[in-house]
């Protein structure tokens, strides 16, 4: 049998595993909410955020003389050593919980606190030396814990995603400069248009991601307002004078975050609109990246009875049943990736809705929609990148040849030889299936050296003006 030590709390006495550092809280969370089956642990920023709370809550209570020196040392020694990777695993609570995160906070506390009795020379449990509560919770709520925690977990989960996506905007730059001289038709609406060149549809790949990229990194300023220091509603009730700036300076050298307390706290407590925000730009990211797969699954389609534009690199075989067909994998997956994260907005949108009056109940499942969200996609976009695009080769004669085929050529042409004898070309080159470039040259309305100069790619596409070449992305964490 595993052995015990007995813990109280106010619906009675239960035993916990002598060795586990969490206590009865976390043991009555874990029959309570067995929902996902995903461990708080399997947030690592999140689990380093309360850990650096708990460190600065700490300090800031030692500065203002009310936690006694020797307790400060132990629990902020114990949060340091979870800030360095130790004791991820006995954060065990399931990330979607009722109670606002209180589980997630006692889960923390009882955490720190044991590991803190260890090092002052005591038993785990033995909280008449330490207590869960009433040293390493001194001063605080789950209230502002638990959003402060999630807002820096965000911070550092969103930095992931900034490389990510600039490793993904690099891989389409390289392919813009790569494609720049290949010459193929433009589409809108799915119908030929006009020409353009292949390095300026994945210049505009590239582009969108560096767009994204820049409103991502406004976002996240937002999340840089915390409410350390509100602790039940905003009121401060329990915390004394001086104690919400104090933390606040002391989780902010923690964590190297530019942090700020809100300057309403009852707003900031039951506020959810910069996570709102967050997860609209992350919706936003994926909304475009999947545009860019399915165009990229579309102009790979084939290879022979679809568009054939362009050859994905091939990872897997296709199929069990029809050999040597191979299938656009790694756009499909980013693009499962991007309805789950549209499908996360969603559940982030009804939470922030759902709160009451001073609090909101519901940002447990807000943390889950957007550490999924925000890791989902910088596996995507690396994935993207490195398994897909820096592997794609162009069909040039292909693209050429549709060029050539292509009645929207003549739209280039209707300056040099006038609207009238435009449409005749373009309604003869439809009606027989011969090329516009064969019918000008045979009618005589330009001269061969005359239309092959017309016909350049950096004619056609008006390289001159389009930005083909698109920057390097550059990333400062």
């Amino acid at each position: 049998m595993t052995p015990t030590r007995p813990e109280h709390d106010l619906l009675g006495t239960r035993p916990v595993p002598t060795d586990a550092y969490w206590g009865i809280h976390t043991l009555r969370a874990t029959e309570n909410f067995p929902i996902t089956g995903t461990p708080i642990s399997a947030y690592p920023h999140l689990i380093n955020a309360l850990a650096a709370v708990k460190e600065a809550a700490a300090l800031a209570n030692e500065e203002l003389g009310l936690l006694a020196p020797p307790k400060a040392a132990a629990i902020v020694a114990a949060c340091r050593e979870i800030r360095s990777g130790k004791l991820h695993d006995q954060f065990v609570v399931d990330v979607i919980q009722g109670g606002a995160g209180t589980s997630t906070n006692m889960n923390a506390n009882e955490v720190v606190a044991n590991r803190a009795l260890e090092l002052l020379g005591h038993a785990k449990g033995e909280y008449h030396h330490l207590h869960p509560n009433e040293d390493v919770n001194l001063g605080q709520s789950t209230n502002d814990v638990y959003p402060t925690a999630v807002k820096i977990a965000t911070v550092f989960a969103v930095r992931g995603l900034l490389k990510a996506m600039a490793v993904l905007q690099d891989a389409f730059a390289r392919k813009a400069v790569e494609f720049r001289d290949v010459l193929k038709m433009g589409r809108t609406q799915l119908q030929d248009a006009v020409p353009m060149t292949l390095g300026q549809e994945f210049s505009t790949f590239a582009v969108m991601i560096e767009e994204d990229r820049s409103r991502l990194a406004e976002a996240v300023e937002l999340i840089h307002e915390i409410n350390l220091g509100a602790t039940a509603i905003g009121t401060g009730l329990n915390a004394p004078a001086g104690y919400a700036e104090a933390a606040r300076r002391h989780l902010a050298a923690i964590t190297g975050l530019s942090l700020v307390t809100a300057a309403n706290l009852v707003e900031a407590t039951q506020d959810c609109g910069a996570f709102v925000q967050m997860s609209g730009v992350l919706k936003r990211i994926a909304v475009k990246l999947s545009k860019s797969c399915n165009d990229l699954r579309l102009l790979s389609s084939g290879p022979r009875a679809g568009l054939g534009e362009i050859n994905l690199p091939p990872v897997q075989a296709g199929s069990s049943i029809m050999p040597g067909k191979v299938n656009p994998v790694i756009p499909e997956v980013v693009n499962q990736v991007a309805f789950e994260v549209i499908g996360n907005d969603v559940a982030i949108t009804m939470a922030a809705e759902a709160g009451q009056l001073q609090l909101n109940a519901f940002e447990p499942i807000i943390l889950h929609s957007l550490s999924e969200s925000i890791t989902h996609l910088e596996r995507a976009c690396v994935t993207l990148a490195e398994r897909c695009v820096d592997g794609i080769t162009a069909n040039t004669d292909r693209l050429r040849a549709t060029v050539e085929d292509s009645i929207g050529l003549v739209t280039a042409l209707n300056p040099h030889i006038g609207y009238t004898a435009a449409t005749d070309i373009a309604k003869e080159a439809l009606a027989t299936g011969r090329g516009v470039a064969e019918l000008v040259l045979e009618k005589g309305l330009l001269p061969a050296d005359r239309l092959a100069a017309l016909l350049r790619p950096e004619v056609l596409a008006g390289s001159t003006t389009q930005r083909e070449d698109a920057p390097k992305a550059q990333y400062r964490s």
